[in-house]
């Protein structure tokens, strides 16, 4: 989308931008290793307890709220496409129906928690990702590798914890105002501070965008979308050792879509909810409780086309953790309960639950790492499912350390792929199996990781055409879900960071081969090669970054005749302090204006421009 403004931006950042930046026209800065701080990042996904990135062997990708406000992204999804390993499909604009693939896997097979809380869809299956609101997230962590011995059903591919601002001592206002291509604008207020025992966290932001058309032959109308968000984290040290926290987010999101109906206007509405409470008691150096009780609510509906479906996940989580004279070692009791609230299912509201019991260990002790985790989930319709996992690291030297591990994943079916119209009750969970290689060196401020890894997925859960068990089996247009595929997802990440003088240089590069091994044929809109080429420097005032995405082509069906041609993208950004107190951010992305497709028939953003101004007095 040619724009006046994107053409006046390109004028303006071309010329500034230095000859290393424009060499290396686009790093994606999202490696598995931290770049260099003073303080060595901690992170909670590997082990569900903060641990030093050091000390994790499993494969963690850290995203902070600067790289998030560089990205100049308004959707998750568009931060996680440049994360090693990711990659997603989208019906149109950012408020559209999204899907996120972590080393191929389908979205469901994604655990995705918001400040501890899981959310997750009873329909579909997996997050609805266009709903969670980025305005309101400080923090991402993506762990890739199986985790269902920590985190139960779903994390079969990994897991992406997701964390809104958090209050500290002081007082820390912000206020970010927002414009851009197809008339896209935000404007949002956040609230920081805390002393005497006490800390919080606010934050209201609403977006609007009038859009384009998302379906290339679809109504020519424009798509646009309106999202409206807010967060609050509330954190109390109600005694020595014993801290309280709460937090609630929820996100209200409108968009035009296009369905296949001539001339009609479809609109979906999402509400997504959080709610949260926790309590982390030290009664020693040795010895730590924590106890955390937890709601996610998704609703969907759509007009005027009439549906709505809703899902509620509430859940109980008890842990006790001991430091031992080596080594570390956990006890989890874990109790969810999902509720699905849809007119097409029998009954209506149709629910089940799991209780769950989960030991751990882990050990950092000289060269050697070592994470062993085991969990039993007694499911309400399953019965029993155990997994485990081992992982070990040993630092080869002081700069290079090798990894290994092996685990075991399962995901149930959905309460509508069970009782609904579709849904067929005997269906059996999905199971996986996985084991990867990994390497990585860090020595100052070059980086390198390169990991292998290889899952097999048994009882794949599809959607059959034809004649078959459930009451739509007969209809006028049968099918049902069931058992039907097997699939193989294998892949080699690599990626890296150096610094060239005044020019900071980030890449990563994944060959992924998700294949269904019953009909031999790529599960779709998975990529087989990816990658990210990233640069920035500080030149007069201006940080300057440039980012290159390199995504190979896809097939959009199952039986791989419908093929997604490859695309390169190239995004510019610009950032600088106009005040002590102010600061100018510019964003253009797809700088060629390039045509590409995420999802066949559907249209993407051409050249599009972006502009924020950002108050943070000091």
């Amino acid at each position: 989308m040619k724009t006046p403004l994107a053409r006046a931006v390109v004028a303006a950042l071309a010329p500034a931008l230095p000859a290393a930046v424009l060499s290396y026209p686009s790093l994606v800065h999202a490696a598995t290793a931290a770049p260099e701080t003073a303080l060595t990042p901690v992170v909670v996904s590997a082990s569900r307890a903060e641990q030093p990135i050091t000390d994790v062997v499993a494969d963690v990708t850290v995203i902070d709220r600067e790289t998030i406000e560089r990205s100049g992204a308004v959707a998750i999804a568009d931060v996680l496409a440049r994360v090693p390993g990711i990659a997603i499909s989208r019906n149109g604009g950012p408020g559209t129906t999204t899907n996120v693939f972590l080393r191929g896997a389908d979205g469901r097979f994604t655990a995705v928690f918001i400040d501890g809380v899981r959310v997750d869809s009873q329909s579909t299956g997996g997050a609805t990702w266009n709903a969670i609101a980025l305005s309101q997230v400080e923090r991402i962590e993506v762990l890739r590798g199986p985790a269902a011995a920590l985190y139960g059903s779903d994390a079969v591919a990994g897991v992406v914890q997701i964390f809104t601002r958090q209050g500290a001592p002081g007082f820390y206002p912000e206020v970010r105002l927002g414009l851009g291509s197809d008339d896209t604008r935000s404007l949002g207020a956040w609230l920081r501070g805390g002393g005497d025992g006490f800390d919080y966290a606010l934050g209201v932001n609403g977006e609007r965008s009038d859009g384009f058309n998302a379906r290339l032959l679809g109504n020519p109308d424009r798509d646009g979308y309106q999202r409206d968000s807010a967060s609050a984290r509330l954190g109390w040290r109600a005694a020595p050792g014993h801290r309280v926290e709460l937090s609630a987010s929820a996100t209200t999101l409108h968009a035009g879509y296009d369905g296949f109906t001539p001339g009609q206007d479809d609109q979906s509405h999402h509400r997504l909810q959080t709610l949260g409470l926790q309590w982390t008691a030290d009664w020693s150096s040795d010895w730590r409780t924590r106890l955390g009780l937890t709601r996610g609510t998704d609703v969907y509906q759509t007009r005027p086309s009439p549906y709505r479906t809703q899902t509620r996940v509430d859940t109980l989580w008890l842990r006790n953790e001991w430091r031992l004279p080596v080594g570390v070692a956990t006890v989890d009791w874990e109790r969810r309960e999902d509720v699905l609230t849809n007119a097409s299912t029998t009954p209506a509201d149709t629910r089940r639950h799991q209780n769950a019991l989960a030991l751990g260990y882990r050990l950092r002790h000289g060269a050697h790492t070592l994470q062993l985790n085991a969990r039993h989930d007694d499911d309400s319709e399953f019965g029993g499912q155990t997994t485990g996992q081992i992982a070990y690291g040993f630092d080869l030297t002081h700069a290079w350390r090798l990894t290994a591990s092996a685990g075991t994943a399962f995901r149930v079916p959905t309460l509508f792929q069970r009782f609904s119209i579709y849904g067929t009750p005997d269906l059996k969970a999905e199971s996986a199996r996985t084991a990867e290689l990994g390497a990585r060196w860090h020595s100052g401020a070059d980086r390198l990781s390169v990991v292998a890894y290889r899952s097999r997925v048994r009882n794949l859960i599809d959607y059959v055409s034809g004649p078959g068990p459930c009451a739509n089996g007969t209809g006028a247009y049968p099918g049902c879900y069931a058992n039907v595929g097997r699939a193989r997802l294998s892949g080699i990440g690599v990626s890296g960071g150096t610094r060239l003088g005044a020019v900071n240089l980030s890449a990563s590069w994944d060959v992924m081969q998700p294949l269904n091994t019953v009909t031999d044929k790529r599960l779709p809109r998975r990529p087989r090669t990816q990658a990210m080429l990233t640069a920035d420097t500080t030149l007069q005032g201006w940080r300057l970054g440039g980012e290159l995405q390199r995504v190979g082509n896809r097939f959009d069906n199952a039986a791989n005749t419908q093929r997604l041609s490859a695309y390169t993208l190239l995004n510019l950004s610009a950032e600088r302090s106009l005040a002590r107190d102010w600061r100018l951010q510019l964003r253009l992305d797809n700088v060629t204006d390039r045509d590409y497709q995420l999802a066949r028939g559907y249209a993407t953003a051409g050249r599009t421009v972006f502009v924020a101004l950002v108050w943070t007095p000091h």
